[in-house]
């Protein structure tokens, strides 16, 4: 398989393995930390609640995004033929950009969106890229 190709595929695997991560969590973060009468899909009724939110609350949601980050920089960095540190990283701007939406459309209290933004996005793609690259010199 061409190196690209291969590479371009290792995205998008490491994409969606990493997402299905971060999905889950924030599913499993909502059954250990359940929000009385709120509709997950209901985003109106979820940004009027966020102000009355605990810190409990917004600890299943930084684990999504910091181990989702780094389960999809870890799959690109292990099937990637080429750039596995490049592409590792750019999971981690791939996945920042969608926190970073996420912080306009439902924001949240400012120290976890400085913290969410700054530690789980792009050190956990290089330490996921740092784990691959160890994993495969091997």
């Amino acid at each position: 398989m061409k190196t690209i190709i291969r590479n371009i595929l290792a995205f998008i695997l490491g994409w969606f393995i990493g997402s299905f991560v971060n999905l889950g969590l924030v599913n499993i973060g909502y059954t250990f930390f359940p929000i009385a009468d709120l509709d997950l899909n209901d985003f109106d009724a979820l940004i009027a609640i966020m102000p009355t939110l605990e810190f409990k609350n917004f600890v299943f949601p930084f684990l999504a995004h910091s181990l989702g980050t780094l389960v999809g920089a870890i799959v690109v960095g292990l099937l990637a033929a080429s750039h596995k540190m490049k592409l590792s990283i750019g999971i981690g701007g791939f996945f920042l950009i969608g926190g970073i939406i996420m912080n306009f459309i439902l924001p949240g209290p400012m120290w976890f969106e400085i913290a969410d933004l700054i530690l789980a996005y792009i050190p956990m793609a290089w330490f996921g890229g740092k784990i691959a690259i160890k994993l495969t010199e091997k």
